[in-house]
């Protein structure tokens, strides 16, 4: 292991992590917001302070297992150094800026994960630098957290479709507005509590490589509150263009399927993070909208092709983040 780096190197790599968070704030800004705004129920302005809010205040609600599992479980804790965590954050920041430029929702959560193994890999020149039995873990994850979303917004769809069979749509139409603020608030806890505690998970392994903590892997609460405050301060600026994407290009929403989405989404968020899983927002809603989409006017109700890229993006985003973390550990190395 490196010796410890210098103060201010230290505060510029937590800075950077927090960069890492407030991008993914921005960038998954569109899976707390898009349905609630593409079926107008809040503005675009009052959608992102909502999310927001609950973004930041879900620390309140889940503990520190997704934390653990990014810290401990990903590649081996005794190459954890300044440069890797240089180049996984960097790796996983110029990923999640391309695709938020192109439009494409893309996982912040894989982006990271592959930047944490890009570098590591680097750095030891074999994969044995990799714990694959975590990695495994989290590669089912991806495949499953969509599905999960797709199959529990289905169901909700079915139950709220038989509950207000004899509703007039009118009515129904505005008690769904009014639960898909509800559900809005749940789907952000769920993204603020699963997606913060990564970074928390890299800025605490980075705080155990340089000794500032020891004993059993703990996050302090100051980097706690760093990280749920820069997730909540990107979500406020909005990914207008993935907002667009995932709130009308893949299938058109009514505050009904809106709400069923949302919330089925949320409960496999709240579900993985209780069991440390760092699961992929993105994934989970879009897998929700889709299954919400095609279960009242069938699979053409839904844009395939559209669908098709994000799956695209999915798969490509964790060798994509890797080779780029890759590159950017051997800057560091250059640089100090």
């Amino acid at each position: 292991m490196e010796a410890a780096v210098s103060l201010p190197v230290l505060i510029l790599l937590i800075l950077v992590a927090l960069s890492f968070d407030f991008i993914n704030g921005l960038h998954d800004a569109a899976n707390s917001i898009a349905t609630v705004v593409s079926t107008r129920v809040l503005s675009p302005q009052r959608a992102v302070l909502w999310a927001a809010f609950f973004n930041f205040i879900a620390f309140l609600f889940f503990g520190d297992q997704v934390a653990k599992t990014i810290g401990t479980g990903v590649i081996q804790s005794g190459l954890v150094d300044s440069y890797l965590v240089f180049g996984a954050l960097m790796g996983a920041i110029a990923w999640n800026l391309i695709t938020w430029w192109l439009g494409l929702p893309s996982s912040s959560s894989h982006a990271l994960i592959g930047g944490l193994v890009g570098a590591a890999i680097t750095k030891m020149w074999s994969t044995d630098a990799v714990i694959w039995r975590g990695l495994n873990k989290i590669a089912s994850a991806i495949v499953l957290s969509p599905l999960i979303g797709y199959v529990l917004a289905m169901i909700l769809m079915v139950a709220v479709s038989w509950l207000f069979r004899r509703t007039a749509p009118e009515l129904a139409d505005r008690r769904s507005r009014r639960l898909q603020l509800v559900s809005a608030a749940l789907y952000s806890l769920g993204h603020g509590g699963n997606d913060a505690q990564k970074v928390m998970g890299v800025i605490t392994m980075l705080l155990y490589s340089q000794g500032y903590l020891n004993g059993d892997f703990h996050v302090p609460i100051w980097v706690v509150l760093a990280c749920q405050a820069a997730m909540g301060l990107g979500t406020m600026t909005g990914g207008w263009r993935i907002v667009k994407t995932m709130g009308s290009r893949i299938t058109d929403l009514r505050p009904v399927q809106g709400f069923c989405a949302e919330t089925g989404g949320a409960i496999t968020l709240f579900a993985a993070t209780s069991l440390g899983i760092p699961v992929s927002t993105t994934h989970t809603i879009t897998g929700a909208i889709v299954g919400v989409g095609s279960i009242l006017r069938g699979a053409s109700a839904v844009r395939w092709g559209v669908a098709v890229n994000i799956v695209i993006a999915w798969i490509i985003t964790i060798p994509a983040s890797a080779l780029l973390a890759a590159g950017f550990y051997e800057v560091a190395r250059l640089l100090w």
